[in-house]
């Protein structure tokens, strides 16, 4: 009788944890909490004042923000965002950011 191949080969509980999450579809729920989070880290306590609300969706980050002025300034940085937030989450998560 022979045994499955796959029985025996060792994972890390990293790899376990990507094949659960993948199995019962749970990524996007996990990486939608995963960039609220980074946002609200990443970008610093000022800037975290003037954020009434942010929302991750089909790899678009969208942010309001009460502040015209502040909106205007982060969207000419809209590339280093999003690489500065994609690296903090360890993998290319976010395609696009709005701010409105």
């Amino acid at each position: 009788m022979a045994k499955n191949k796959r029985q025996h080969e060792e994972k890390s509980m990293k790899d376990l944890m990507e094949i659960f999450k993948s199995k019962h579809r749970l990524n996007l729920g996990l990486d939608r909490v995963d960039v609220e989070k980074a946002w609200m880290t990443e970008l610093g306590p000022a800037i975290k004042n003037y954020t009434e609300k942010v929302s991750f969706r089909n790899e678009t980050l969208t942010v309001h923000l009460n502040s015209s002025t502040l909106r205007e300034e982060l969207s000419y940085g809209k590339s280093k965002i999003i690489e500065r937030l994609n690296e903090s989450l360890g993998r290319e998560v976010i395609q696009k950011i709005v701010l409105r």
